[in-house]
């Protein structure tokens, strides 16, 4: 459903991704892990159209969208879940979830189905945004991606700052999202969430691909991680 060949990015002189490559298949769920500053977080935004690339190319099921903006990336199946949620917080839970609707993307999601799955949005349906607590701003975030119907989901930093109640609540939903047909491009700083939502993980250090496999062992993933030996 996904495949990013050979991409890397750059903030002006300074490289944030190199020459990453890796695969998603249809229905599937994959984890990029690595420490703050591993590139994780750029590597999304590139799949997304909201920074250019330098090199390499995105395909979304075998259409290369590369060049395309990001708007142009939703309507074709794309939707990104940003660190930091970015919500419209002046608007109710319900009105963030009708701006998505401008992807005009037929599919599985509706507003009815969206409050079946996620009943802690569908409980703040009427309240403003910026009122909410972290945990409910998260939930919203990946409510208002799922009503664009994607295809593909990337979920970016899903965990950060939340208790670990909410992160269990959460991350509770994923498997009905992707029983719905979605592929899920998860990323986490957290690696034990990854490899519990995960098989295949995608390890990323200082923008490079470290070590990438299925069920891969705890302690070449910490050695990976962190560029070294395990602790």
């Amino acid at each position: 459903m996904l495949e990013v060949r050979n991409v890397s990015v750059a903030y002006g002189q300074l490289p944030a991704v190199r020459d990453v490559s890796l695969e998603l298949p249809a229905g599937g769920i994959l984890a990029v892990i690595g420490a703050n500053g591993a590139g994780k977080s750029t590597l999304l935004k590139a799949i997304a159209g909201q920074v250019p690339l330098g090199a390499g190319s995105v395909l979304l099921d075998g259409r290369d969208v590369s060049k395309l903006p990001a708007h142009r990336r939703t309507r074709l199946g794309i939707a990104l879940v940003p660190e930091g949620r970015r919500l419209f917080k002046s608007l109710t839970v319900e009105e963030n979830l009708l701006t998505a609707r401008a992807a005009k993307r037929s599919g599985p999601w509706s507003l009815e189905s969206v409050y079946e799955v996620l009943p802690l949005v569908a409980a703040r349906r009427s309240r403003r945004a910026g009122d909410l607590s972290g945990g409910e701003q998260q939930a919203t975030a990946i409510a208002r991606a799922l009503m664009t119907n994607p295809a593909v989901l990337l979920l970016d930093e899903v965990s950060l700052g939340l208790a670990p109640a909410i992160i269990a609540q959460i991350y509770a939903f994923i498997p009905t999202i992707r029983e719905q047909g979605t592929s899920i491009l998860l990323v986490e700083q957290d690696v034990q969430q990854a490899t519990r939502a995960a098989r295949d993980v995608h390890c990323l250090l200082q923008g490079r691909t470290s070590l990438a496999g299925t069920d891969l062992d705890l302690a070449d993933i910490t050695r990976a991680y962190f560029g070294g030996e395990a602790a």
